[in-house]
């Protein structure tokens, strides 16, 4: 699920390249009890909604949970996608999967079928591009299945508003949500903010957030490929797809800043836009956005993907009393507090020493407690409330204005109108020129609201 790094050790798009890694993790202890809304024998039966890395991933660590668990349907809008992850889910997990071709689903509406396919109180992986998982989310809670879905949750204001409703209506059903802002289940990640909020550091009055490395990639249009599908397949290069790379990319960043500060902010500037990216798609390199708390306080988040430039990919608060790192690239992960301002050894006042976790691994198993002994759990609304805080950040770089929290979650404007009405045949929201070029925002000139 993570986008690639240059000091990412392991993904869960890595998983499809023969990682072993991602099935480390921390198992709880507790006893598993029957749970209330799952089969007599207590296996809980999973259908996998976008059988890309992210899925497959996701999909690996539901199966590594503790309890019986079953992989029972699959879907994806390609077929070749789904046969990659079928394979790879089976060679290592053998008859914990078993999905026949009778329950293999290909096409847009797939995903009605993969959610019908399971009982009420089975569980469904949501990892389609962003753009669909509002559509999504509701569907599976109408149909009372509990949910694992990846970020981003959403690529406007109206699928943010669409996940909470979701969420509102599980919560009345008992049904359980989880979201994959998995750094919430760090447990080095844990200790710090704990320290950050008993107020180690002093009131926090900066935070800073970067995510910065090499280009994201796109593929040129094959002959006989549909729009759409083009699309689709680079959905991390169309805006209505995926968010902006600073969406899709930062939104892990900028969640733990916001849990850092216990607050969520309440207003945006920013800028970005394109300094060597030359590929005919929509997306910015860069981008840098100012975000403002109601008490002053501010986060600046930075984002750039391009060739031969200074990369980092952490998050830093500083306080009244001293600062801290919160998270580092995954090759030097612990984070550390200091009495001031000068980040150096001799100014450390504790860094983090106890043992790691995959997080990944973690949410997984805290979900599938959850299912198994009936407690409330529900991630929705803090999910929906993170991706607005990125959404808006994006606004204000690709409009040049200051966007307020209170305007963003209000705007009407969709990315994909009538998505939930496409078909294999329908046009994509956006179109090439003459000259095979995708529109991209104007500063100053793009419309947001």
């Amino acid at each position: 699920m993570k986008p690639e790094s240059p000091t990412a050790t392991t993904t869960r798009r890595c998983f499809l390249r023969g990682s072993a890694g991602a099935l480390a993790g921390a198992a709880l202890t507790s006893a598993i009890a029957a749970r209330s809304h799952a089969a007599e024998d207590n296996t809980i039966k999973v259908a996998l909604v976008g059988c890309g890395g992210r899925g497959t991933g996701a999909a690996l660590n539901a199966l590594s949970t503790k309890g019986p668990t079953k992989l029972w349907a699959m879907a994806d809008f390609f077929g070749h996608r789904l046969q990659g992850s079928l394979d790879a889910l089976a060679k290592k997990f053998g008859n914990k999967v078993e999905v026949p071709p009778e329950r293999r689903f290909v096409g847009l509406d797939a995903f009605k079928k993969a959610i019908d396919s399971l009982d009420k109180g089975d569980l469904v992986l949501l990892a389609t591009p962003p753009a669909f998982r509002p559509i999504h989310l509701e569907y599976a809670v109408e149909k009372e299945r509990h949910v694992f879905m990846e970020k981003s949750f959403a690529v406007d204001a109206p699928g943010v508003r669409c996940v909470q409703r979701a969420g509102e209506a599980a919560a009345k059903k008992n049904l359980k949500i989880a979201g994959g802002l998995m750094w919430r289940h760090d447990r080095p990640r844990e200790e710090c903010i704990k320290r950050l909020h008993d107020g180690e550091i002093g009131d926090i009055v900066l935070l800073r957030t970067y995510r910065m490395h090499g280009p994201c990639g796109y593929a040129p249009k094959r002959p006989g490929t549909s729009e759409l599908a083009h699309q689709i397949a680079n959905y991390n290069s169309f805006t209505w797809l995926n968010a902006s790379f600073f969406v899709d990319w930062l939104i892990h960043n900028i969640d733990v800043c916001c849990w850092a500060k216990n607050a969520w902010p309440v207003a945006a500037q920013g800028q970005g836009g394109r300094s060597s990216r030359t590929e005919p798609d929509q997306l910015f390199d860069h981008f840098f956005v100012e975000y403002s708390f109601a008490d002053g306080a501010r986060l600046l988040a930075q984002g750039r993907h391009a060739h031969n430039c200074y990369g980092i990919f952490s998050d830093f608060a500083h306080g009244s009393k001293g600062s801290a790192l919160i998270m580092q690239d995954l090759s030097t992960p612990n984070p550390r507090i200091w009495k001031n301002q000068a980040q150096v050894p001799e100014n450390e006042t504790w860094h983090y020493t106890g043992p790691g976790c995959d997080p990944y691994q973690v949410e997984h198993d805290l979900l599938f407690d959850a299912i198994r002994q009936d407690k409330p759990y529900n991630e929705a609304e803090r999910c929906a409330k993170t991706v607005m805080v990125a959404i808006m950040g994006r606004m204000a770089a690709e409009s040049g204005q200051m966007i307020t929290f209170d305007q963003a979650i209000k705007s009407d404007l969709e990315l994909a109108p009538g998505l939930d009405q496409y078909t294999l045949e329908s046009n994509p929201p956006v179109l090439p020129d003459k000259d095979g070029r995708y529109p991209i925002a104007i500063p100053g000139q793009t419309k947001v609201m």
